[in-house]
């Protein structure tokens, strides 16, 4: 039986913060968690006024937040009778992603080098970074004359998102920056790295599920995009390959131990196991209990949608979404990844920046948006104020709000908006279902899936699918843990399989959302409308009239004002 007291360390890394958390091994209990938001830029991200798709981070706040985010945990943890950081038998780390790093020989970031440290391009290219659209765009045009199979696994589109099209994006723009760069490693992979000691990114432990959902990564085709196909799109990207990786691992294999240096920092034990990193959405999906038939949303300032399916089933290829990578989220399972450029980003854009309101507004406006039915405002809003990522995965999209009137308020917007998502939430999971992927139960995870509960019963009633949430608020870093307990294995007080740790470790909260079958169906005819602006505005079709719309929204909303 497990010593109560062997507990394991979840790092959590954010788009504006990291996080982290002391866990309980015997029960997912949480001991101790902190906080720590990141000081550079705009809530931690860097941007440039003169180009809304730039955004980048400072890899200097990563590792300040490492030690603080810890070391603050570990005090909260130390107040529970008995708990030693000695007890703590791993670590894991995840973060966002694909978010790359630029670093010299030593594994060092260009930007700690005071050369670089002003350069945006020297940065860490966050995730939701768009600036290399056209370089995507010429990469599955590549692709698919060339490589078919490369971009057959993550919906026939490679996106802005990745990180081929960032790092190319850097050579043509930054060439300076790319040439004192000896290599490019994902912020899922560095952090590990540091904390083991790594000095040659060559001998950087790389995770398969950076490199096979963003990095167009598969052992079929040994490894990363051959030399001949990269030439295609620049010889000095061919050379790069060079210095990256040959190959990409599962959780199963470590990313290292805790070195000296960090283990002083941190006032931990030299020689724990590190868990290989991934990113939040993944590691929160197995700490939200992921198994084949669920699947998870983990509902931030975008949404990303986790399913598994056994690697013993053959699983076809789903145009549109993020990918199909074995071993990415579970090993022995395919992970399935989908995903919402942009979903708590878009509220906080209304609340923010054109109400120029604070936090306590979402509430306010939450409030107000409860009390009107489905099509009661006459509005109808699409979800890509940040592109979209799935099914379109077209970054050059953009946001649209139709039907207002001279009479239209803010909590009208606001529950539209709302719905916006829920929509693009339905046709990612109806994408996924017709391609045979069993979805039997949808658990979300984050703040807004545990505090929001007008958006989730939105979401089920949208969806027609009863909504549940995850028992933990930090899913992400629980997943984190829990990928250190199966690391540690059994002899030091963790597990030896991810559904033991996930059973003992994991829980749903009791509170769940299920459609309400009068709303479902005003849903149904509001959803049939989103769908066509999605194919007209979106390019899947070019023959959809859209005259009928703004009546259509007309009428409902005429018939829900008699209801209401």
């Amino acid at each position: 039986m497990l010593n109560a007291m062997f507990t394991a360390l979840g790092v959590d890394y954010g788009t504006n913060s990291v996080r982290a958390l002391v866990v309980d091994c015997a029960t997912g209990e949480e001991l101790g968690t902190a906080v720590f938001d990141y000081p550079s830029g705009n809530q931690g991200v860097l941007l440039d006024k003169n180009d809304h798709n730039l955004a980048r981070q400072n890899p200097a706040d990563y590792l300040i937040g490492l030690e603080k985010s810890i070391r603050a945990a570990l005090e909260q943890a130390s107040r529970k009778p008995g708990f030693s950081a000695s007890e703590i038998i791993g670590i894991g780390v995840d973060t966002t992603g694909s978010s790359p790093i630029p670093v010299d020989a030593r594994n060092v970031p260009l930007a700690h080098d005071p050369k670089w440290s002003k350069n945006l391009s020297a940065q860490c290219w966050l995730w939701k970074d768009h600036t290399s659209y056209q370089e995507a765009a010429e990469i599955t045009r590549l692709a698919a004359k060339h490589r078919p199979n490369y971009i057959a696994k993550c919906g026939n589109i490679y996106s802005s998102e990745w990180f081929w099209s960032k790092i190319w994006h850097c050579l043509k723009v930054a060439p300076d920056v790319f040439d004192a760069a000896y290599s490019w490693v994902e912020f899922s992979d560095y952090i590990p790295s540091v904390l083991a000691g790594v000095t040659d990114p060559k001998k950087v432990v790389r995770g398969i599920c950076a490199a096979g959902h963003k990095g167009l990564y598969c052992d079929e085709w040994n490894g990363l995009p051959d030399k001949e196909f990269l030439t295609l799109l620049d010889p000095k990207m061919a050379a790069l390959r060079d210095r990256l990786y040959e190959k990409a691992h599962d959780a199963t294999v470590p990313a290292g131990t805790l070195c000296a240096e960090w283990a002083k920092k941190l006032g931990l034990p030299e020689g724990i196991p590190i868990a290989i990193g991934e990113f939040d959405v993944h590691y929160g999906a197995i700490g939200s209990g992921i198994e084949e038939g669920v699947l998870v949303k983990a509902i931030g300032t975008s949404t990303c949608d986790c399913a598994v399916v056994s690697a013993d089933k053959k699983i076809a290829d789903i145009p549109g979404i993020c990918g199909i990578v074995k071993g990415a989220i579970l090993p022995g399972f395919y992970g399935i990844e989908a995903g919402q450029s942009a979903v708590g980003d878009i509220f906080k854009w209304f609340v923010e920046v054109v109400c120029q309101g604070d936090a306590g507004m979402h509430a306010q406006f939450s409030r107000e948006a409860e009390a009107l039915l489905p099509g009661q405002s006459g509005l109808l809003a699409l979800d890509w104020n940040n592109g979209n990522r799935t099914v379109l995965v077209d970054p050059r999209l953009t946001g649209l709000l139709l039907g207002q009137t001279l009479y239209t308020t803010p909590a009208e917007i606001y529950r539209a908006l709302i719905e916006a998502t829920a929509f693009g939430a339905r046709a990612i999971i109806e994408r996924i279902a017709e391609h045979d992927v069993p979805i039997t139960r949808v658990v979300c995870c984050g703040g807004i899936a545990e505090k929001n509960g007008l958006l989730m019963q939105i979401y089920a009633d949208v969806t027609g699918r009863t909504m549940q949430v995850s028992g933990s608020s930090q899913a992400c870093a629980l997943g984190a843990a829990v990928a250190a307990t199966v690391l540690a294995g059994e002899a030091r007080g963790g597990y030896k399989s991810f559904p033991e740790a996930q059973r003992k470790m994991t829980t749903i909260k009791e509170i769940s959302y299920r459609p309400d079958p009068v709303r479902q169906k005003v849903y149904d005819q509001l959803y049939g409308l989103y769908r066509q602006l999605h194919d007209a505005f979106g390019g899947v079709s070019s023959q959809v009239n859209l005259k009928h719309v703004m009546k259509d929204l007309i009428r409902l909303k005429e018939e829900q004002n008699r209801k209401g």
